[in-house]
């Protein structure tokens, strides 16, 4: 075997950091979701596509930056989330069927996106996508910064939330003991439509990398399931920092198996990993 060059191999681990930023901005809402809310919440990729859309839609029709997507879509999302949190707590929906239930929306969203944009491929083409950073003989092409822009925003902000202010003492306290919580005056339904708004901004953040960065088919939603299911769960449900970090590792990983083997080992690499750890500490998620 001829093994690539150091700077094919360096390229390669910021091509797998910039997509594992990516997988952990999806895996973030889901691990928030699950962690958090105790629900499986698949529909958060149907979510995440439909806000890739209508980025290119912004972007191909209304001649809008897809910069301005990051201002405009997160609050239409975070009230999305919300409405569909407030059926499920109508109707208090189980964490089992809560999987049941994202499934459905999913198959729904993508059945949906392929009746407006079709099944065609389709690739956003701006500004922002013909440039890319030069440093040290490596390329840094301008979507992928903007998407680990902002992954690392999303995280920390997730994170300083969580630590410093009351509301994200209060969303750690409901999540660990609803009933505990309520009884010292927390309102444990209005925190869970807050949270699951929060989730679905998220979505839509990585919607928009996805727009950035990869060519949009309504039938991808699912390719991305199993490594975002892999991130969050080696990150640790309800960590705001986890998911990004198991993200690279994974992206990375991925990466240096496709620049050092072949393309077809990339796959199994999340799921190798995620069974280690998993066999090393039963209790992780």
């Amino acid at each position: 075997m001829v093994l690539p060059s150091a700077t094919l191999l360096a390229q390669s681990v910021v091509g797998g950091v910039f997509t594992g930023a990516l997988y952990g901005l999806l895996g973030l809402g889901l691990s928030l979701s699950w962690g958090l809310l105790h629900q499986i919440n698949l529909a958060q990729f149907g979510l995440a596509f439909a806000s890739a859309y209508l980025t290119y839609e912004l972007s191909s029709r209304a001649a809008i930056s897809p910069l301005w997507a990051v201002l405009l879509l997160p609050p239409l999302f975070f009230a999305v989330g919300a409405g569909l949190q407030a059926v499920v707590q109508r109707f208090r929906v189980t964490p089992l069927n809560s999987l049941l239930l994202g499934f459905g929306l999913t198959i729904i969203l993508e059945a949906g996106l392929q009746w407006f944009w079709t099944a065609d491929y389709r690739r956003l083409e701006s500004e922002l996508n013909q440039g890319k950073l030069r440093l040290a003989g490596l390329y840094f092409p301008y979507p992928e910064l903007v998407t680990l822009g902002l992954s690392l925003a999303a995280a920390l902000a997730v994170w300083a939330m969580f630590r410093s202010s009351d509301l994200g003492r209060a969303m750690r306290a409901a999540a660990e003991d609803a009933p505990i919580a309520v009884a010292f005056g927390i309102d444990a339904q209005r925190l869970g439509l807050l949270l699951a708004g929060l989730t679905t901004a998220l979505a839509s953040l990585a919607g928009i990398g996805i727009a950035l960065s990869y060519t949009l088919a309504p039938s991808q939603i699912y390719a991305w399931i199993g490594v975002v299911f892999a991130c969050a769960m080696l990150g640790g449900l309800g960590r705001p920092l986890g998911p990004l970090l198991a993200g690279v590792a994974i992206g990375v990983a991925e990466a240096l198996t496709m620049a050092l083997t072949a393309p077809a080992w990339a796959p199994l690499v999340s799921f190798s990993l995620l069974l280690l750890v998993l066999l090393a500490r039963p209790g992780r998620a």
